[in-house]
């Protein structure tokens, strides 16, 4: 069945393959990581749905100098900041019911991947070496982004990328693999490794394409991941695995979840307007919270409103009722499939569901996650620090 799904129509042939950029673990889960990962959730469980056997891959990026930063502000060492902050969020995970991905590679452990994709390409010159650090050539990336040059780099300062470092050979060439300073320290806040290059650790960037090709091959179905990271991340995690490897595009589709905001601005750990994926759990069923997450179309930024949960719940009491109903009408399932199939439309499927009951509202709690379950514990299965 073609199908459309991040704005792209698909034929599935076997297996689909599907990349989910996961968590920076040093906080807590809050909704806009939730909306970002139940969006991802309704589109592999669509999938699964339509029979297709689905990989999916969501990473952990526990080396990276957002998490390196708190653990020496909080005087913790990193790997244990990231070992309880990986618990915490499979747990949330666990808790509003997203599938356990196939895959989920912390970026400690991919190093060696780094380095060969790194090495890869200096060789075929989309790479050099200055002072230890290595460079990834920019290129037509922001042309490819679709942006000014201007643009891209008021994105990158904002994102996580020093385009005034002297050592670039263009501004918005990216780091690939980081020269430690003063020799590193594994053991405390600067993990390093070894590389042909000297000490150092891995970009962020170039963590995800070696975790995307190592564990999915070398094309991707379907990405996911939050509006946020389309520029300078994903921009340049495509860029890098595409000139290594040769094949394009990295990813067929691309699903990246709107934007929520809470008082006014968009939610962010910068602006302190967070609200935590545990506390609303305390209150309201997972159901209620993937149906408010859900019900409008995956692109769309929205506003959180805490009355819009109690709703939700009053909405998931009557859709599982209905399942328990007559087929409203014979093609009732049909519709909610081809309405699904149209790049995951769920007021729609809903709307039918609601009126149809029986066969169409089944299909629409199973895709959307909406069943009663207890989510089971979770052990990390991360090393102790």
């Amino acid at each position: 069945m073609l199908i459309r799904l991040g704005g792209q129509d698909l034929a599935i042939v076997g297996r689909a393959r599907v990349y989910i950029c996961g968590i920076t673990p040093y906080d807590a889960t809050h909704l806009g990581h939730a909306a970002t990962f139940v969006w991802s959730d309704v589109a592999v469980r669509f999938l699964r749905h339509l029979g297709h056997e689905v990989q999916v891959t969501r990473n952990i990026t526990d080396v990276d100098d957002s998490l390196l930063t708190r653990a020496r502000e909080t005087g913790t060492p990193w790997r244990t900041l990231a070992t309880r902050q990986t618990y915490q969020f499979e747990d949330d995970m666990a808790r509003l019911g997203v599938s356990t991905p196939t895959f989920e590679p912390q970026a400690h452990n991919y190093v060696a991947e780094v380095i060969e994709l790194t090495q890869a390409l200096i060789d075929l010159g989309h790479a050099y070496l200055a002072a230890g650090t290595v460079y990834g050539r920019a290129g037509d990336v922001a042309i490819g982004a679709g942006l000014s040059e201007q643009d891209a780099l008021s994105l990158a300062s904002q994102r996580g990328e020093d385009p005034t470092d002297a050592a670039k050979q263009h501004p918005l060439d990216t780091v690939l693999w980081q020269a430690a300073d003063d020799g590193g320290d594994d053991d405390g806040n600067q993990p390093v490794w070894d590389s042909p290059w000297g000490r150092g650790r891995p970009g962020w960037h170039v963590e995800c394409s070696a975790m995307a090709l190592a564990t999915l091959g070398p094309g991707l179905d379907l990405h996911c991941g939050g509006e946020d990271l389309a520029f300078p991340h994903h921009a340049f995690e495509t860029a890098h695995a595409e000139a290594a490897l040769g094949v394009a595009p990295f990813a067929r589709a691309w699903l990246r979840a709107g934007a929520v905001h809470h008082d006014g601005q968009k939610m962010a750990k910068s602006v302190g307007n967070l609200v935590m994926v545990r506390d609303l759990l305390a209150d309201h069923s997972a159901a209620a919270l993937r149906l408010m997450i859900c019900d409008r179309r995956w692109w769309d930024d929205w506003t959180f409103d805490p009355a819009a949960l109690d709703r939700a719940e009053q909405r998931v009491t009557a859709l599982r009722a209905s399942t328990r109903q007559p087929d409203g009408s014979a093609d009732g399932p049909d519709r909610v499939i081809t309405a699904l199939a149209d790049d995951l439309d769920v007021p729609t499927a809903l709307a039918i569901a609601e009126a149809e009951g029986g066969r169409s509202a089944e299909i629409v709690v199973e895709v959307l996650g909406l069943h009663p379950f207890e989510p089971t514990a979770r052990t990390s299965m991360l090393p102790n620090p």
